[in-house]
């Protein structure tokens, strides 16, 4: 059963911007902080963002001030508007719970930075 869907990735220019989405099922997105990841080829997946119930966010420093992490509660989805974005922001982006929790990965949704 799929409970995560990412879209929104797309084929951008460096300085470019996209924003992500993930649809989560409701029981995820209502215990769990959320949180986007990325894997860029020959890398291991790597967290990028959380954002937890209450609306406090954490970045990893390779993004901050670049990319932000929200939510919408009435929707159940998570967003990630990515602004800036440089080369090595290519990477296969991914949501899920953050934390110790995982539940299955969705396909996630790519993301290309290229001139």
């Amino acid at each position: 059963q799929v409970q995560l869907v990412e879209s929104g990735g797309g084929l951008v220019q460096p300085g470019g911007s996209l924003r992500l989405s993930c649809a989560a099922s409701g029981s995820i997105f209502s215990i769990n902080p959320m949180g986007w990841f990325r894997q860029a080829p020959g890398k291991e997946r790597e967290w990028v963002a959380t954002i937890h119930k209450g609306g406090t966010t954490v970045y990893a420093d390779s993004v901050k001030g670049r990319l932000t992490i929200s939510r919408d509660n009435t929707k159940n989805t998570v967003y990630l508007q990515m602004n800036s974005l440089k080369p090595e922001d290519t990477a296969v982006y991914y949501c899920n719970a953050a934390g110790r929790t995982k539940y299955a990965w969705g396909q996630g949704t790519q993301v290309t930075v290229s001139s």
